[in-house]
């Protein structure tokens, strides 16, 4: 495509202003930054210095979406907004009832693995329509891929991610995590799916790229993203899938998993009215090593029967960690204006991205991977 009109949902906001960072250098692109805010949105554009052209724009999901859409006239739709665990599909169904294609970057599991409900309709109207496209289920997926090349099978897939202290999660973020903290959550294990308790688990792990200065040994704790579930779609034979998260610095963690019990043993019905407060302890809460990082451990059995044990891990200096999540969306935009669209169809983002697109976006930011094996 010579030319591409992308419509930001929540364009001013963490995750979608950092999308608008990632392409904003692309003369072939209108960005559209929208969201409820007008005002925001123009506020937002003045403090950009681009190559594309951005136009500011008010878009609000609770009214009119498909006249909306008609009077923006996108290519692509991004939805950078959330919380996706209050979200259906009628931004999705708009999108394809306008042949327009769609991206996300869902965190809610529910949201993602029932995606494929809207599949058929979106392959007759020749759109492709991506949910959770950004690092949980994307990244993950392109890096199980990447350890698993030569498994005859994958028995068992661990994940994790390690903010920055005060990383700019974002409000959505933290509104989705005080609601399913303490709750019940899906997720394959023995073989089948089975629950577990979000912030309920917990596991060590030191994320250390070879040749790197390693990060500080960090505590995770389960989180409900949708790779619990989702993941099973290419792996069938799965045993197990275990995703966790390390909020900094550790004692707001600790007291996060302790309000996640007291939701666990019933004497509070939900962490959301907490939700502000757990904003501010996050954006205040800011002590520890400026840096970040993800790590994915893959066990399975080789062609000969012997049991492998691989991890990859990914160090981010500085404040460039943040910029992951976005990446998805840009690899799939980029590729868009070569000519090269994803195939059409409505599912989860876990086969539209491979690992080497992301190493390349690494190399211009302080980001550093490497791999790890032991059979």
């Amino acid at each position: 495509m010579s030319e591409l009109r992308v419509l930001v949902v929540g364009g001013y906001g963490t995750f979608g202003g950092r999308i608008v960072a990632l392409l904003e250098d692309e003369p072939r692109l209108t960005l559209i930054v929208a969201g409820r805010s007008l005002q925001r949105a123009k506020h937002f554009v003045r403090t950009r210095r681009p190559r594309a052209r951005l136009q500011a724009a008010a878009f609000d999901r609770a009214a009119d979406v498909a006249a909306q859409l008609a009077a923006l006239a996108p290519s692509v739709v991004v939805d950078a907004s959330g919380p996706f665990q209050a979200y259906g599909y009628g931004l999705i169904d708009a999108c394809i009832a306008a042949r327009v294609h769609y991206l996300d970057l869902a965190d809610g599991s529910d949201f993602v693995a029932g995606v494929g409900v809207l599949d058929e309709r979106a392959r007759a109207a020749g759109v492709f329509c991506l949910a959770g496209a950004s690092s949980f289920p994307t990244l993950t997926a392109a890096v199980v891929r990447h350890l698993a090349q030569d498994l005859e099978q994958v028995d068992t897939i661990r994940a994790g991610i390690a903010p920055l202290p005060s990383g700019g999660v974002g409000e959505n973020v933290i509104r989705a995590i005080a609601s399913y903290a303490g709750q019940r959550v899906p997720l394959r294990r023995n073989g089948a799916t089975g629950h577990a308790t979000a912030f309920g688990e917990q596991l060590r792990f030191t994320i250390a790229p070879p040749g790197r200065v390693p990060l500080r040994s960090r505590l995770f704790s389960l989180v409900d993203v949708p790779d619990l579930r989702v993941l099973a779609e290419l792996w069938p034979e799965l045993e197990s899938v275990w995703m966790g998260a390390a909020p900094v610095p550790e004692i707001w963690h600790r007291a996060l998993i302790a309000c996640a019990h007291l939701v666990r043993l019933g004497l509070v019905r939900s962490l959301s009215p907490l939700a502000p407060l757990m904003q501010f302890a996050s954006s205040k809460l800011g002590w520890g090593e400026r840096r970040g990082g993800m790590f994915v451990t893959v066990t399975g059995r080789t062609a000969a029967g012997a049991i492998a044990q691989r991890s990859w891990h990914l160090l981010a200096e500085g404040d460039d960690g943040p910029m992951i999540p976005a990446m998805a969306v840009e690899v799939v935009i980029r590729t868009l204006l070569e000519g090269r669209a994803p195939r059409p169809g409505a599912r989860a983002a876990m086969r539209d991205v491979e690992l080497a697109h992301y190493e390349r976006m690494f190399a211009r930011w302080r980001i550093y991977t490497g791999t790890r094996a032991e059979s």
